[in-house]
């Protein structure tokens, strides 16, 4: 008999095996098809959440031909894409001398198009008032369909009518069939439908019909000189040419020379030769966007350890299958089978199994994606133009998935070849000692592991980091029977239930371990996705650099000088304390100034003053990754060195100078001690004594040597400034001054937008201007979107114009992802260790009849089962945190180094890569999880038996 012929009989064999125990045939197809389907939705998504060029024309063109505008810049050349551009004049006209250019001039004879025309305006809401962006624009012209779509309700019919993005509506507390009056013409409109921006789904705006808006509100303006006229952004259309053929690269130049730049979609898709491009022959070179289709580290790793628990989840269930077949197996060995036939039958399974797993795994994977698409396009943030299908990977996919169902058979089918035919027949399993050699081998892999990961990790190299995680886990792997057994050991104090659940998990170590492993593999590939995630959230909240306090609002009023700006702000704080969570009475902040206010007079820039701290030069003053030397100290620096360093007085305002108050840049302020308790958060006796008697406080104490600053105030002003210059007639001058101050702890140094508080009396002493700037008080937290619009409204129904300004925190979204993690966990915990449980059920089937007949009570039974149950989760669970740390940390050594790399060009740039562990994930899996398995497990075992006569 052939080699072939014997398989196809060991291939039958397994088929109807397969048929016959179904339940058993549908738990290893599940096993294996779970981490198929994983990595089929990863690939599809991954493949379809980058737009293709096609996809992000649409979000330009919609469903045009072309999209014209303006860039008031005379005639020019402009790249393919439209995205850049070049005046043919070497000295082009400032935009505002520009004549504008009516650009339906431009467009290809015959052309029809439609515009687009955005403006800024208060509206009202279902809570009060927000501010929003209009866009006049034809929405029911196909034009628009891509760039612009339906979701509910319809179109515009009339000027009375607009449509809405549903984000704008669910913060604005509105619905189809909701009135919403725009502030300036005063005009109200119907919302007749939901829309949304594909490439955008986030995005906040109405529209409307052209002339619907922006003509009434002109036309108000013009009788009415109280009302601002609207500040209409540019004018653009999108253009549908009347060949069939679309706008070709001659429409485009032709439209060059008339001043307009052209985005189109015929030469965006077939670009012309570099030779008829202008704009390359100048330059000399085609800048086209590379286009890498390298997976990512992550990704790599990610599809490594998903291989490796297809085969360490599907063991379990290939075990079962096992020991419920060793009386068919042995029967084949009674028929004239050797070991190769038996190994052969238990790999057939494998393959027959295996290969039905991988098909239902891929199918489900396009599935499921195709059914929370939806949700996917909600998390990328835009729609998917369609699901990117790769046969290619799909196929290798399948086969992969096909190919360790058979490894996952192999340990099985190993240990049926090697059992005799009269224990398979009998059903004893012998006694047999542990392996010495299996527990050193995998100690020496797990080493060997994460060494390699380690390396892989310092060098950059993913390939090593993919490698070493596997090696690492197969060695935990190897070790997992002697941790069973020493468990067992632990049993000797325990009650009845948990030491015989212990010593039942060691006796039985070829059923404990491979579940074992099947819930570490899950949870560690749950708990690597989850650090590596949590470390890049961390990161992105250190990078965060705050505008505004996130426990604080302000109010400020509009016309800077005005003389009734405190009497404006009296209705607002009413408003604010009404309808904010106030922690605190308001605290006053105005604006401080020398010469002229260059917030007011800026068309000169020698027509307005300047007022700054003068940073003294020298260790702890100047910051030494900004001076010379910097990048020879970046060499030598570690992260957290050069994070301790960033974050110190000398540097934490070096690389960006935030300009809260409108302070022009110097970040001083007039204030009391109000001030530091609301804003600053520094509640310091001795600095509210400072203030109070004229003395300075200073936030960052890089600028004080000696206890004093240096003041350097310019006093120069404005032929328009008849008010200020009164006050210092004669040339423009520079005064500096030593001012001492009180200096605040080294942790407000980075307090947004503020860098010193002075006192009113040592502003006017210094001969500097003040002006009221508003209010500000403490919150417990940032305000609601509905709480800023009941404000909003109070404040314009009070007839003032001051506004509020609030601050956000990093890091508020939810992150599905990690919820996601922690469920499929949580799942393949709990399935895994429920297998192992019925295994151990069915095995021990003649213990427990011994053990009702001794007289165990029925509940026995049931706490059995659970503590068995707990046992193989907790274990796994432990593990398997343990083994996912080891890629997630290799992973983010390779972005240290990475990050390492761009400070040491720039030493400004952040290296700060830290690694965070998500302990509500591990929480939940080591403590929730565990837990809920013994429960079920003892809930759905039945606690009396059925007396039966004990064979042998």
């Amino acid at each position: 008999m052939s080699v072939f012929t014997g398989w196809r009989a060991a291939l039958r064999i397994a088929r109807r095996d397969a048929l016959r125990a179904k339940g058993r045939s549908a738990l290893v197809v599940a096993m294996i098809a779970v981490p198929v389907l994983g990595v089929t939705a990863l690939d599809v998504t991954y493949r379809s959440v980058e737009p293709t060029a096609a996809e992000e024309l649409a979000a330009q063109v919609g469903s045009a031909d072309a999209l014209l505008r303006d860039p008031e810049a005379g005639p020019l050349d402009q790249s393919v894409s439209g995205d850049d551009y070049n005046p043919l004049s070497e000295d082009p006209p400032a935009p505002e001398a520009t004549p504008a250019l009516d650009l339906r001039t431009a467009f290809p004879k015959g052309a029809r198009g439609i515009s687009i025309q955005s403006v800024p305006a208060h509206v009202t809401t279902g809570y009060g008032v927000a501010d929003a962006d209009i866009f006049e624009l034809r929405t029911s012209d196909g034009m628009a369909r891509g760039k612009l779509d339906l979701v509910d309700g319809a179109f515009p019919k009339n000027s009375g009518e607009m449509v809405a993005t549903e984000p704008f509506l669910k913060s604005a507390g509105l619905h189809i069939g909701s009135h919403v009056t725009v502030h300036g013409p005063e005009r109200k409109y119907t919302v007749t439908g939901t829309v949304e921006e594909p490439d955008n789904l986030s995005f906040k705006a109405l529209y409307a019909d052209p002339g619907a808006v922006i003509a009434p509100w002109k036309a108000v303006a013009a009788r009415d000189k109280k009302v601002l006229p609207p500040n209409a952004g540019a004018l653009t259309w999108l253009v549908k040419a009347d060949n069939g053929k679309g706008v070709s690269w001659s429409d485009v130049m032709a439209a060059n020379k008339k001043g307009a730049v052209v985005v189109s979609r015929q030469v965006v898709l077939d670009p012309p030769p570099d030779s008829e491009v202008p704009l390359i022959k100048k330059r000399g070179t085609s800048q086209m966007p590379e286009n890498s289709d390298e997976l990512s580290a992550a990704l790599i790793t990610i599809v490594a350890m998903a291989v490796l628990e297809i085969v360490l989840l599907a063991g379990p269930a290939f075990a079962v299958g096992a020991r419920r077949s060793r009386r068919q197996l042995g029967l084949l060995g009674t028929c004239g089978g050797d070991r190769r036939h038996v190994r052969a039958v238990v790999l057939s399974g494998g393959l027959v199994l295996g290969g039905a797993g991988a098909v239902v795994g891929v199918v489900a994977g396009l599935a499921l994606t195709a059914l929370f698409r939806p949700l996917l396009e909600e998390q990328a943030g835009h729609r998917f133009g369609s699901l990117a299908l790769e046969p290619k990977e799909l196929l290798a996919i399948a086969v992969i998935g096909m190919i360790t169902g058979v490894l996952a058979a192999l340990a099985p089918a190993i240990v049926a070849g090697r059992q005799s035919v009269l224990e398979s027949l009998t059903g004893h399993r012998g006694v047999r000692r542990s392996s010495r050699v299996l527990p050193s081998v995998g100690a020496g892999a797990l080493v060997i592991g994460v060494g390699i990961a380690i390396v892989g990790g310092t060098t950059g190299n993913s390939t090593a980091v993919a490698a070493g995680s596997v090696v690492a886990e197969l060695g935990l792997l190897c070790c997992i029977p002697v941790i069973v057994g020493v468990l067992g050991r632990l049993g000797r104090a325990l009650p009845l239930s948990p030491r015989m659940a212990l010593r039942d998990a060691a006796r039985n170590r070829g059923r404990t371990a491979p579940a074992v492993a099947a819930v570490m593999a899950a949870v560690a590939g749950s708990v690597a996705i989850a650090t590596f995630v949590s470390s890049k959230d961390a990161e992105g909240e250190y990078d965060y650099t705050p505008m505004f306090s996130a426990t604080s609002v302000a109010l400020y009023a509009s016309d800077e000088g005005d003389s009734t700006a405190a009497e404006q702000l009296l209705p607002a704080q009413a408003a604010v304390e009404r309808n904010m969570n106030t922690t605190s009475d308001p605290a006053r902040i105005s604006q401080v100034w020398a010469g002229s206010d260059c917030g007011t007079y800026y068309e000169d820039e020698n027509s307005c003053g300047a007022l700054e701290l003068v940073k003294p030069a020298g260790k702890g003053h100047a910051c030494p990754l900004n001076t010379k030397g910097a990048k020879e100290l970046a060499l030598r620096m570690s992260d957290e060195e050069h994070r301790s360093t960033m974050h110190s007085p000398e540097c934490v305002d070096e690389r960006y100078t935030i300009d809260t108050f409108n302070s022009g840049g110097s970040n001083i302020v007039v204030g009391g001690p109000a001030l530091l308790r609301t804003y600053v958060k520094l509640d310091d006796p001795a600095a509210a004594k400072a203030l109070e008697a004229g003395t300075p406080v200073l936030l960052n104490r890089a600028y004080a040597k000696d206890g004093e600053v240096t003041l350097k105030a310019v006093h120069r002003y404005s032929d328009k400034d008849k008010k200020n210059r009164a006050l210092h007639p004669g040339p423009a001058r520079t005064r500096t001054d030593r001012l001492k101050v009180y200096t605040a702890d080294a942790k407000y140094a980075g307090t947004p937008g503020i860098r010193m508080i002075m006192p009113e009396k040592t502003a006017q002493r210094l001969g500097l201007h003040t002006t009221l700037y508003g209010s500000i008080y403490s919150v417990s937290r940032p305000p609601t979107d509905a709480e800023t619009q009941r404000t909003d409204a109070a404040i314009q129904q009070a007839g003032g114009t001051v506004y509020v300004r609030s601050g956000t925190e990093p890091g508020d979204r939810e992150n599905i992802m990690l919820l996601v993690l922690t469920l499929f966990a949580g799942v393949v915990t709990v399935g895994a260790a429920a297998i192992t449980t019925g295994l151990s059920k069915a095995d021990a089937e003649a213990d427990l009849t011994t053990l009702s007949a001794v007289g165990a009570p029925p509940g026995v039974r049931r706490t059995l089962s659970g503590f068995q149950c707990l046992v193989v989760a907790l274990t796994g669970v432990l593990l398997g945190t343990a083994a996912g740390l080891v890629p997630a940390v290799a992973l983010r050594l390779i972005d240290l180094r990475n990050a390492l790399k761009e400070m040491r060009l720039d030493p400004m740039e952040s290296a700060y890569t830290p690694i965070v562990l998500p302990w509500a994930t591990i929480g939940l899996l080591a403590v929730v999880v565990p837990l809920l398995a013994g429960l079920l497990a003892a809930v759905f075992t039945r606690s009396r038996l059925t007396l039966s006569r004990r064979a042998g």
